[in-house]
């Protein structure tokens, strides 16, 4: 049952100190505030760093075209090698192997190619993929279908579109599905609209085919790009890489030590390097936060040894009314919670409504790469809230114990 003469009994002593009462407040409440804005600012730097990946967190790129370095089995220097259909097949082969696909792209790596579709024309990406390209790069439908294994096998000339091409070649109400587009002048039929989670915006500007068509329409049957591949769960893509590395370099007869006639990435790599930064960077919002929490309820604990002081007179004549120890502590207790608690709670709002802020200028202006949405999860506000209650409870022992000590005759002549 709520105590009315306790709570009137604290406001009153609150009141009659206003200033000494802001300003012991302020430090609880910019601990949470600066808590609760860094970890914002982290989580949307780690989002919008993740959504960079686009969804690849784990494959491996493996490409040739330099030339071989060291002479190996009796064969000079200066071999340039190319992955082809075999070296494909084999790497399939492999256990550690989950998804994989072969790419071509149309002119040369990243060189847009001139589309026309009626009187609209736009230069994007053509790039020829296999069915399994789509899970790897995460890519998701808007509409129509993925390149599939028919498409494939028969070499038919359809194709699926990023949003920005639909975006450029068609209007914003016209369907993409069943129309046609013309690239190198042979005509290909639209079956599929694809978006992509990536921040990278030429991810959205490309134009997939089946690449058993783009290599036998556009002459390129004698060699493959390069190959996208993802481990089985349980195996890491460093293992992975190792394994197609060796494979390919010893089908081609290429020495272990030689770098340049084999190139490979490994985005798992910089995955964790982007993880592992976002994490230190939570770690230290976490300690900056919770040592300004601490200073400031250090500051409420030692506010409260001195309303314990100049209330002694008060605390002796209640102790010589009947008021028991736990009466004292708890009234010192439920004073120090309740200040703590009060202004943490004032911090966390106000570190939400600016992170909202945030979050609205950021979508007004079109947000950027590296920033997404600025947020804080509803468990870590708690969890902020809790350690501020404990560490409001621990500030409170010292004074409360000090009151409960009190002598009532000697309080009761105390100046």
């Amino acid at each position: 049952m709520m105590d009315l003469d306790r709570w009137q009994e604290i406001f009153f002593t609150l009141k009659q100190h206003k200033l000494r009462t802001v300003l012991t407040a302020f430090g609880v409440f910019w601990g949470i505030f600066m808590l609760v804005v860094m970890l914002g600012a982290g989580k949307s730097l780690e989002t919008g760093a993740i959504n960079g990946f686009g969804g690849q967190t784990n494959t491996v790129f493996v490409w040739t075209g330099g030339k071989t370095q060291i002479p190996y089995q009796g064969l000079p220097t200066g071999r340039r090698i190319q992955l082809s259909d075999e070296d494909l097949a084999a790497v399939r082969r492999l256990p550690e192997l989950d998804l994989s696909s072969s790419y071509n792209n149309l002119g040369g790596w990243q060189v847009n190619q001139y589309i026309v579709r009626n009187d609209k024309t736009g230069t994007f990406e053509t790039q020829g993929a296999e069915p399994d390209a789509f899970k790897i790069s995460g890519y998701t439908l808007a509409a129509g279908r993925a390149i599939n294994a028919k498409d494939f096998d028969d070499r038919r000339k359809v194709v699926v579109i990023g949003s920005s091409v639909k975006d450029v070649l068609f209007e914003p109400d016209e369907q993409a599905v069943g129309e046609e587009l013309k690239i190198g002048g042979i005509n290909f039929l639209v079956v599929g609209v694809f978006e992509t989670a990536s921040t990278n915006p030429g991810e959205s500007e490309k134009i997939i085919m089946a690449n058993s068509t783009l290599r036998t329409t556009f002459n390129q049957m004698g060699w493959i790009g390069h190959l996208e591949v993802t481990p089985v769960e349980g195996v890491s893509s460093e293992v992975l890489e190792k394994k197609v590395r060796s494979l390919i370099m010893e089908r081609h007869k290429v020495h272990p030590d030689d770098v340049g006639a084999l190139g490979s990435f490994n985005l798992q790599k910089e995955f964790q390097k982007v993880i592992g930064l976002t994490t230190g960077i939570r770690v230290f919002s976490w300690v900056v936060a919770i040592g300004t929490i601490i200073a400031g309820v250090v500051g409420v604990g030692n506010i409260m040894l001195i309303v314990v002081k100049e209330r002694t007179r008060e605390i002796g004549l209640l102790k010589a009314l009947g008021a028991t120890p736990w009466n004292i502590v708890s009234t010192i207790l439920q004073e120090t919670l309740f200040l703590t608690f009060v202004s943490g709670y004032l911090g966390l709002v106000a570190g939400v409504f600016l992170l909202e802020g945030i979050t609205s200028l950021l979508a007004s202006g079109g947000g950027t790469e590296m920033f997404a949405k600025t947020e804080i999860d509803f468990g870590t506000a708690v969890t902020a809230l809790v350690i501020l209650l404990v560490a409001g409870t621990l500030a409170a022992i010292l004074p409360a114990s000090k009151a409960a000590k009190v002598d009532p005759i000697v309080a009761l002549q105390d100046e």
